[in-house]
C-alpha cells in the first residue's frame, strides 16, 4: 500500500507516518516544513517539501499514483485562532479543499482526517460521544467542523471515503525514542511544561483556576500520540477494507487538570518548573472528556500508552535526549 502523509513532518505526522512504515505502508511526505523537521523524516521515506495552498504541485504529487492521503497539516492553536480567523481560514479550509480537489482530480478515493475534539465546544455532558451536539468555542473548532461537512458532501458527491478522527489532547512521544524533532513554538500544555523545565521558558502560564472543576484548573482528556498513531492505521484498514465513511473521537477516557499534570511533571523532571496563574482564555470549556467506545466497536481500537506518567516520561526523553539535560 503506498499512502500520502500530509503534514507528516510535523508532531502527530510523524508518529503516524513511522507507524505506517512499521506497518509495511510506502510512506510519502508532503509537508512545508513550518511547524514540522527535516529531523522526523526516515530513510525510508519519500519527501515532497510544498505546501497545500500551492494546488499545482498538491495534484503533481498526488498522480504519482496513492492508494489513500492522510490529512494532518492544519493550524491548530485555539486561543490563536480566535484572534487570526484569516490564517486558520486560509490554511484549514482553503489548504483542505485543495486536497479533496486534487485527490478527486488525481483518482484518490480514501482520506483519512485530523479532526478535534474542539468540534464540540462546551460540553453538554460528559464523556463525549459522536452523538455529542456540534457547536464550536472557538474558531478552530468551527474549521474543523465545517471541514467535515465537506467531506460529507464530497463522499455523496465524489465517492470520497473519508475517517475524520477527532482528537482530544495528543501528547508524549514515540516511546521507542526515534522520533527526535521537537514541536517549534508549541501551544499545548506538555511540551510548554517540557520547555519550561528545559529552560526554553521562564515558566508555565496557568489559564485560569477558577473553573468548575475539582482543582479550578481546565480538565482534559490526554492520548499519547502513539495510541493516536495506531488509530490512524486502524482507520486506513477499515476505509480500504469496508470503503464507509465515519467519523469516531479519539481519547484516553480520563480526564487531567493543569495543576494535576504540572505536579506530575515536576515529580518525572525533577525540575521545579515556575508557574503564574492568568485569566481563562476564550473559548476554553472548563473539562472535554472522551467517549472511545465507538472507535473500539468500529476499528478495534484501545489506548495502550495514555496515562500521564507515560506521556510526560516519553516527552522528557524526547525533549532531553534532543536538548541535553542541564
Amino acid at each position: 500500500m503506498k499512502v500520502l502523509v500530509i503534514g507528516g513532518a510535523g508532531y502527530i505526522g510523524s508518529h503516524v507516518a513511522r507507524c505506517f512504515a512499521d506497518h509495511g505502508i510506502q510512506v510519502t511526505i508532503y509537508d512545508n516544513l513550518s511547524t514540522g523537521t527535516t529531523d522526523n523524516l526516515f530513510p525510508d521515506y519519500v519527501f515532497h517539501q510544498a505546501d497545500i495552498l500551492d494546488y499545482t504541485t498538491l495534484v503533481s504529487v498526488m498522480r504519482e499514483g496513492f492508494d489513500a492521503v492522510v490529512h494532518l497539516a492544519a493550524a491548530k492553536a485555539a486561543g490563536e485562532s480566535m484572534v487570526k480567523p484569516e490564517k486558520y481560514s486560509l490554511q484549514n479550509i482553503t489548504g483542505t479543499l485543495n486536497i479533496l480537489n486534487a485527490a478527486c482530480e488525481a483518482g484518490i478515493s480514501r482520506l483519512v482526517f485530523s479532526s478535534s475534539a474542539a468540534i464540540y465546544g462546551e460540553p453538554a455532558y460528559l464523556p463525549i460521544d459522536e452523538a455529542h451536539p456540534k457547536q464550536p468555542a472557538n474558531y478552530y473548532g468551527f474549521t474543523k467542523l465545517e471541514i467535515e461537512r465537506f467531506l460529507e458532501w464530497y463522499d455523496r458527491l465524489k465517492g470520497l471515503k473519508f475517517a475524520a478522527l477527532r482528537y482530544f489532547n495528543a501528547a508524549g512521544y514515540d516511546p521507542e525514542g526515534r522520533i527526535t524533532g521537537l514541536e517549534k513554538n508549541p501551544a499545548n500544555l506538555v511540551p510548554v511544561i517540557m520547555e519550561v523545565a528545559i529552560g526554553r521558558r521562564p515558566h508555565l502560564d496557568v489559564f485560569g483556576t477558577d473553573y468548575p472543576t475539582r482543582d479550578g484548573s481546565g480538565v482534559r482528556d490526554y492520548i499519547h500520540v502513539t495510541d493516536l498513531a495506531d488509530a490512524h492505521y486502524r482507520a486506513l484498514l477499515y476505509l480500504m477494507d469496508r470503503g464507509e465513511s465515519f467519523a469516531v473521537n479519539l481519547g484516553s477516557e480520563q480526564g487531567s487538570s493543569v495543576l494535576e499534570i504540572l505536579e506530575a511533571a515536576r515529580r518525572i523532571t525533577g525540575r521545579e518548573i515556575p508557574a503564574r496563574v492568568t485569566g481563562r482564555r476564550p473559548g476554553d470549556p472548563a473539562t472535554l472528556v472522551a467517549s472511545s467506545a465507538e472507535a473500539k466497536r468500529l476499528l478495534g481500537w484501545e489506548a495502550h500508552y495514555s496515562d500521564m506518567e507515560t506521556i510526560l516520561a516519553t516527552s522528557w526523553k524526547a525533549y532531553t535526549s534532543r536538548l541535553g539535560n542541564p
